[in-house]
């Protein structure tokens, strides 16, 4: 199954399972977590500060600071862009090569966070518990994505931009268009140049 099967806004709605939402993780306590960890993503659009939420989605949130620390999003593009719902980005290079992940983790959805605005959420397949690298920031309100929406099991928010929301509406902006099996793939790349760790 392609990573593309984050539904459209239309499918979305469209898509109604009766299968009852896994189980999430019991978040760990805010109070024994220090101040949220923050990651800027240089791009080439400009620069995205993410807050991310470790006490909410704490398998989630180790897994893309791993990818961080790792710089696997060096060089990775925002391969699919819809404006009025999200921007996905971080598994393909410019060229739409999709880059090797780690196993992935499982599904956090039912932590509280809602795929807002901003909202920084993990993309995956139809099965809930496969999301690896690759992430989408929300354009708009998406209440849709929220568990157990739209599938039983909704998709897992893990942060939000705190910084660049100029940045997110300029990628939103841009021209799209198809490339062989891609779809919504900006006409000019839009790339991750780097992706770090703000002490």
């Amino acid at each position: 199954m392609s990573w593309f099967a984050l539904p459209s806004r239309r499918r979305a709605i469209a898509l109604c399972m009766a299968v009852a939402a896994s189980a999430a993780l019991l978040p760990l306590s805010a109070s024994a977590q220090g101040a949220a960890p923050r990651v800027k993503l240089t791009t080439s659009a400009g620069d995205i500060v993410l807050e991310v939420y470790p006490d909410k989605a704490p398998k989630t949130v180790e897994n893309f600071l791993q990818y961080v620390q790792d710089k696997h999003y060096e060089g990775t593009v925002f391969h699919r862009v819809i404006a009025d719902f999200m921007v996905q980005g971080g598994g393909f290079t410019v060229d739409l090569k999709q880059k090797p992940t780690r196993p992935p983790v499982p599904l956090e959805a039912n932590n509280g966070l809602k795929n807002d605005r901003g909202a920084v959420a993990m993309a995956r397949t139809s099965n809930p518990n496969s999301a690896t690298s690759q992430f989408f920031i929300n354009t708009v309100n998406n209440a849709n994505l929220n568990a157990p929406n739209p599938d039983g099991y909704g998709y897992t928010v893990f942060g939000k931009v705190v910084s660049g929301l100029d940045i997110l509406d300029k990628i939103r902006a841009t021209p799209v268009g198809d490339q062989g099996m891609h779809q919504n793939v900006p006409k000019t790349p839009i790339t991750i140049l780097k992706a770090t760790l703000e002490k």
